[in-house]
């Protein structure tokens, strides 16, 4: 009972600190950290520990393949470049400079040891970042890059962590550590390759949402037990599942399965996440208690935790300068490039005309071109410049994971309990001072959001396109049920005037004349809804629309899929 009564009381915190924060515009994560915070310090509350694999073996993986299926593989792959530099380069540096800060200023500690705490500080928690940059209308690439950080970089600390303390009971070597974090991020990027094809084949086959969503449940952890099990990163192979998940699923998933997954899923996300942040601040006190009872004085252990707060904010800001220039290179070169790609577009195009190709070399080479034309068509037009770079500077907040990797420490690490509390004053830091500063740094910087007026233009074409493919369905004279009966010209007309001024509810407006050609007439619109989804997922393989709109036009589709299953079930 005692139990039950914990969680609804915490599940009714989180949805009240988030109400309240929507209210005052606060983000969400940044409520519950204060609130936990102040919690931890009242009297009678009792100390809160928390098993650390609860977080990264228990809720880590949900909460990484929920955000992993939102990604769009298309932009992961064009910002591919940025968000392994973010995830990658700038947390071994990070790690690096914060080891030797802190075997510099913890004498006894060991470089191991002291790098395995860099390790631990050095990921960022994009939850905070992202929320606040979608209500301030951030433009989609800069999210993307935010977001993709923070799905992949647990992993590199994660693996970076587990070899330093690896190296305080034997000699490690520079060119080992490499060679396990490559075969870490190899060997999981091919677990989850596997595990989300697999998945989307299987969960094909059931015609169920509440069972197909009911493995979904499951699915992160399949991807990351086996990936641990083979020395691999879990949390990778969990992320690579979700996106692969998310790419293939519109090809094989019913339309009424993916509304009922998303709708489910965010729901486990946010309290997930939530429940995190507010545990985080709960814990305050108890690191706080442990820390003062052995080692150097709390004051030494917090300035400590403030000048690596300061070393990892400013390590971020230097690693962003290059980067942000590389991005305003990478747009004046793809620029550059157009007229000589459409060069050879046109050559392409006369070998197509003069049949110098096979059928398979002009579709292998048209799809190349195509997708070669739109990603540098994304470089110049999405080039967010430095002011977005400012946004990204300033968008490091350490969270939850940091906390929870601090408590995997083994037992026997020196200074062990004051380790946790720099971990959490990092943490604690970030995430307040910069979740707090982010909307006036935002607005200071100006960053221009989305081109709204051109993704209105894109969309119309988008559906524009996928109407004609339809239309051309329903003229062709040839056009049969599946039984080999002829449609009604009635069905054929209702469908026609639909796709001409796209209706959202057609099910819902049938005439009475209608009636006895029901089954035709869902016939009719399952046809045509595939076909214009073929015709979407081919504009996306291709590339030549923004992910932001492809998403739009998806989520439409799915809506009228549902309504006309709907429809079916309950005539």
């Amino acid at each position: 009972m005692e139990l039950t009564l914990v969680a609804v009381a915490g599940i009714v915190s989180i949805v009240v600190v988030a109400a309240l924060s929507h209210r005052i515009g606060v983000a969400a994560p940044l409520s519950q950290v204060v609130v936990g915070t102040a919690l931890s310090f009242l009297p009678g509350v009792p100390h809160i520990v928390i098993e650390p694999e609860l977080v990264l073996a228990g809720v880590l993986p949900p909460l990484l393949y929920a955000a992993a299926v939102r990604m769009p593989a298309q932009d992961f792959r064009r910002d591919f470049k940025a968000i392994a530099g973010l995830a990658v380069v700038l947390v071994v540096l990070t790690t690096l400079g914060a080891g030797f800060l802190f075997n510099a200023l913890l004498p006894g500690l060991g470089l191991a040891y002291a790098f395995a705490l860099g390790a631990i500080v050095s990921p960022t928690d994009a939850v905070a970042a992202t929320s606040v940059g979608r209500r301030l209308g951030l433009p989609s690439r800069l999210l993307t890059i935010l977001e993709g950080e923070g799905l992949v970089n647990d992993a590199t600390s994660l693996v970076l962590l587990s070899s330093a303390i690896a190296a305080t009971t034997a000699a490690v070597s520079f060119w080992t550590i490499g060679l396990d974090f490559l075969y870490a991020v190899v060997a999981a990027t091919v677990v989850g390759v596997v595990i989300g094809q697999l998945n989307v084949r299987v969960r094909a086959l059931l015609k169920d949402s509440i069972l197909n969503t009911a493995i979904s449940f499951v699915l992160p952890f399949v991807a990351f037990i086996p990936a641990e099990a083979i020395h691999a990163s879990g949390v990778l192979a969990v992320v690579v599942a979700g996106v692969v998940t998310g790419h293939q699923s519109p090809r094989y998933l019913r339309a009424t399965d993916r509304v009922t997954e998303a709708i489910n899923w965010s729901t486990v996300s946010f309290l997930l996440e939530s429940g995190l942040f507010l545990l985080m601040g709960l814990q305050l006190k108890t690191v706080l208690d442990d820390a003062h009872a052995s080692g150097p004085g709390i004051a030494t252990t917090v300035g400590i935790g403030l000048l690596a707060s300061v070393l990892a904010i400013g390590a971020r800001m230097v690693y962003v300068v290059p980067l942000v220039a590389g991005q305003h290179r990478d747009a004046s070169r793809a620029e550059a490039a157009q007229p000589r790609v459409d060069a050879v577009q046109a050559r392409l195009d006369e070998m197509i005309q003069n049949d110098e190709l096979s059928e398979r070399q002009k579709k292998r080479f048209s799809v190349r071109f195509a997708q070669r034309k739109s990603d540098l068509k994304f470089q110049v037009a999405e080039n967010f410049g430095w002011r977005g770079g400012v946004v990204l500077a300033w968008s490091g907040m350490r969270g939850a994971v940091t906390v929870a990797a601090a408590q995997t420490l083994p037992a026997d690490t020196p200074f062990r309990p004051q380790l946790q509390l720099i971990a959490f004053i990092v943490a604690i830091t970030t995430l307040l001072l910069q979740g707090l500063t982010l909307p006036w740094v935002i607005r200071k910087a100006q960053v221009p959001g989305d081109d709204r007026a051109a993704d209105r233009e894109e969309f119309g074409d988008l559906l524009t396109q996928m109407s004609a493919a339809a239309l051309a369905h329903v003229d062709d004279p040839d056009l049969r049920m599946p039984d080999g009966t002829p449609y009604s010209p009635e069905i054929l007309d209702r469908a026609r005037q639909e796709l001409a001024v796209r209706q959202t509810r057609p099910a819902a407006r049938a005439t009475a004349s209608m009636v006895g050609l029901r089954e035709q007439y869902v016939q009719l619109r399952t046809d045509i809804l595939g076909i214009e989804r073929r015709e979407l997922l081919t504009a996306r393989t291709l590339g030549i629309y923004s992910s932001r709109v492809l998403t739009r036009a998806q989520d439409a589709l799915d809506s009228e899929e549902a309504r006309v299953s709907r429809f079916v079930e309950e005539s």
